[in-house]
């Protein structure tokens, strides 16, 4: 029998509990052994709950579970930095595995808690930790092993991916979009960890590590949020022939790792684009492999509890047949990330300037001084003093794009610079 100690019952944990109790005696036959749940971490004992179960089983002191030495595996769904961190960390020191579905202290401490199992000779898991039910951890480990893998482009949050949807496919604007994905409850009351590009950020550098087997630092991540998308992009878009998401890229180059997060243009044709409402899509090349894409819901709580009882089943087999996997999460190359700064990309600019002759001509010249060119302009009506025009710019440095926008802030022609958009070819 494998016992196991469940940090936190609620919505992910409530998921964990009622898939380990409806398919009992399926996971036993799977495992070769049956699986308990021993003891159960809340914060209340006595608050309602929506599933049935024996509320002996509560406990809210987490050394019950942690220094029972009869309990086998920790599942930690407490979710944030603390107290999960340490929960986690003394839960190796003890040895025992652990699944998690936390993101940040993956994104964050993945290096030091891998390498700590690895010494006390247990598993640390984490498939539910990016994109929910899609798997991805795993194969990236082992499905994709004999592959060199060259680039990961990943929607990887429902929240903005739903608020972008309805952007896209209804006209409303971003907060009248924002207000119904948090009345439907795809949205926090506080969504800035979604909105900001932090929450896609955590699991890009999750999946860069695995990828390159190299430690991401989290900081070295530049991230963009969708904060700043109105609808007059969305539509210029899709004159353009493209669609905007917020999207996760990393690639591996010879000259370091470029991995961000930021809206993004995309072609409409691509799979990518057709990737809507609150799901997710990983879409990856390997040398051998070539593209793959996978797709599917990258939160809620069954998708993701599926994930998290899937590590729980892999672990514990290895627990029972004492074969642990000590070595798959250890980083063992060094890469460097590339600067934003000396990534290239082709942009979109929008910009407000004083309808009069000889401003396009003064903005070519500030462009072309920076090395960038022009793939096309598009000025939409001239019947103001202050009118709209956007520029699609061919592939350039961003150092040099940054450098005209500095100028173009001093130019007395310029009214304002409404937005700039990367454009991915894919």
């Amino acid at each position: 029998m494998i016992k196991i100690g469940l940090l936190g019952l609620g919505t992910v944990g409530s998921g964990v509990y009622s898939i380990l109790e409806k398919h009992k005696e399926n996971l036993k036959s799977k495992v070769g052994t049956e699986l308990r749940i021993e003891k159960i971490l809340v914060k209340d004992i006595d608050k309602k709950r929506d599933i049935d179960f024996d509320k002996a089983l509560l406990t809210n002191n987490v050394e019950d579970i942690l220094e029972n030495p009869e309990i086998d595996l920790i599942v930690e769904l407490i979710g944030g930095e603390e107290p999960a961190y340490q929960y986690i960390v003394q839960a190796l020191k003890n040895g025992k595995a652990v699944v998690t579905a936390n993101k940040l202290l993956i994104a964050r401490y993945g290096q030091e808690i891998m390498g700590l199992a690895a010494e006390k000779g247990v598993s640390v898991s984490f498939e539910a930790s990016v994109a929910g039910g899609i798997p991805i951890i795993r194969p990236l480990r082992e499905s994709f092993a004999a592959n060199k893998i060259e680039r990961i482009y990943g929607i990887l949050n429902g929240t903005t991916n739903y608020i972008l949807t309805k952007m896209t496919e209804e006209g409303q604007d971003f907060q009248l979009a924002l207000k119904e994905a948090q009345k439907l409850g795809y949205a926090e009351s506080d969504p800035s960890s979604d909105i900001s590009g932090t929450d896609a950020a955590y699991k890009i550098a999750i999946l860069s590590s695995l990828a390159y087997e190299t430690a991401i630092d989290i900081k070295d991540v530049h991230i963009e949020g969708i904060e700043n998308i109105e609808i007059e992009d969305i539509e210029l878009a899709k004159e353009l022939g493209y669609l905007i998401k917020l999207l996760a890229i990393s690639k591996f180059t010879p000259d370091g790792i470029d991995i961000r997060v930021h809206p993004a243009f995309i072609p409409e044709y691509h799979p990518l684009a057709s990737v809507n409402d609150v799901y997710n899509a990983i879409y990856l090349y390997g040398d051998s492999v070539g593209d793959v894409m996978l797709y599917g819901q990258g939160a809620g709580q069954m998708p993701t509890a599926s994930a998290v009882v899937a590590d729980i089943i892999q672990a514990s087999k290895e627990i029972y047949y004492g074969s642990p996997d000590i070595n798959g999460h250890i980083y063992k190359n060094d890469h460097k990330v590339k600067d934003i700064s000396q990534v290239h990309n082709s942009f979109y600019l929008r910009l407000q300037v004083k309808d009069k002759p000889g401003v396009l001509a003064r903005i070519a010249e500030v462009l072309g001084r920076n090395q960038v060119s022009l793939a096309s302009v598009i000025q939409k009506h001239r019947y103001a003093p202050v009118v709209p025009i956007v520029l699609v710019t061919h592939q350039v440095k961003e150092e040099n794009l940054q450098k005209s926008i500095a100028e173009f802030k001093n130019l007395d022609e310029v009214i304002a610079i409404n937005n700039i958009i990367r454009v991915e070819e894919l």
